[in-house]
């Protein structure tokens, strides 16, 4: 008798690796100091705000959740601008692209995404055994002409990464004009701007004015992960009309948000203080490492979010591991089809100090 079988679309997964996690490099290596650089998280930590409203929320963990996360829809409709029927929370960013994958794609729909971009998108487009369709970027942006010219009548879903990860680079309000005007409205566009708050460019689009005009075929998502440093509880959402959304709240799980993100991301809305020292501290780092990369040698591409992709060259595998035994993690990004870079993270004055002069001392 044959085992049982996974289903067909796993065949074309090749799964997520996430960046090594502190605890493991030091097991590794028998480090105790250990700096993560890889997964673009807060260096600042969480919120204060927001870890106020964690610890006044422990003593109700015996309760469910709000399933449908009210207070913080609605806290969020007015930060935001929109609605509370145009706002639906997830288990993270990811949480929400996976609900819009199982919502909205079946067996041979297509699904254009820019390449490398997030590696999500392509993992849930083949669980739901559709085609995923890979437009290359042009000069390490998103190729948003290529990206229509893509598009066919068996698209279902396009995926606009912006800023792009793991590129940081971005695509300008005028191509997204143009490229929304050759999108089909039986095309939904995903908008994912997980790094939204870190940038800085008076040319960067507005899409939440796509869904307070009442476009359909829109929906933009971002995340607490990375501005409000609150990775650990895993809080996302999305922002669109509620005939998009509809399809999402069917398969979303029931409690999907757990009362910590939710009591975490209500008051880090209210933390505008947090955030700025956030976006400064980034901005700053950002400057100092593209300066000391570029003394070094080596290349930075231009970046809008709270990490740098740097172009180490063949070696960039080999410096990475180097780098590891030197307690520093930083992100490899073979997986992303460009072995010749290295992800690096922003992180504070000290740390990012530590990694330039543990690369110069492995470049040396």
């Amino acid at each position: 008798m044959s085992p049982v079988q996974p289903q067909r679309g796993l065949a074309e997964i090749r799964p997520y690796v996430p960046g090594k996690p502190i605890e493991e490099v030091q097991r590794e290596y028998g480090l105790t100091d250990v700096v993560k650089l890889a997964s673009n998280e807060n260096p600042l930590g969480p919120s204060p705000r927001a870890m106020r409203a964690l610890a006044e929320e422990v003593p109700r963990l015996h309760l469910y959740p709000d399933g449908d996360s009210y207070e913080l829809r609605h806290a969020l409709a007015r930060h935001l601008g929109v609605r509370p029927d145009q706002v639906t929370a997830g288990n993270g960013a990811d949480g929400v692209i996976v609900q819009t994958c199982l919502a909205y794609l079946d067996d041979g729909d297509e699904v254009v995404v820019g390449q490398p971009s997030f590696p999500l998108y392509e993992i849930y487009t083949h669980v739901m055994r559709a085609r995923l369709v890979p437009v290359p970027l042009r000069d390490y942006r998103l190729d948003l002409e290529g990206m229509a010219a893509a598009i066919t009548d068996r698209t279902k879903i396009v995926f606009v990464c912006n800023p792009n990860n793991p590129t940081g680079t971005i695509v300008t309000a005028d191509e997204v004009s143009a490229f929304m005007a050759r999108v089909p409205e039986s095309v939904l566009v995903v908008f994912d701007e997980a790094y939204y708050e870190f940038v800085h460019a008076d040319d960067f689009p507005d899409t939440l004015a796509y869904v307070r005009e009442g476009r359909e075929n829109v929906m933009v998502i971002r995340t607490f992960s990375k501005i409000y440093g609150l990775a650990g509880v895993r809080l996302g959402y999305a922002v669109a009309q509620p005939e998009v959304l509809a399809p999402l709240l069917k398969v979303k799980e029931p409690f999907a948000v757990n009362r910590l993100a939710q009591a975490a991301g209500v008051a880090a809305l209210e933390d505008d203080g947090f955030m700025e020292a956030t976006i400064a501290a980034t901005i700053n780092g950002r400057q100092f490492i593209c300066r000391g990369v570029q003394r070094l040698g080596l290349s930075c591409i231009p970046s809008h979010t709270n990490f740098v992709l740097v172009r180490v060259g063949p070696r960039a595998g080999e410096v990475a591991r180097r780098l590891l035994e030197r307690g520093i993690i930083v992100r490899p990004c073979d997986i992303y089809g460009l072995p010749d870079f290295l992800r690096i993270t922003i992180g504070t004055p000290t740390q990012n100090a530590r990694l330039m002069a543990a690369l110069e001392e492995v470049l040396r």
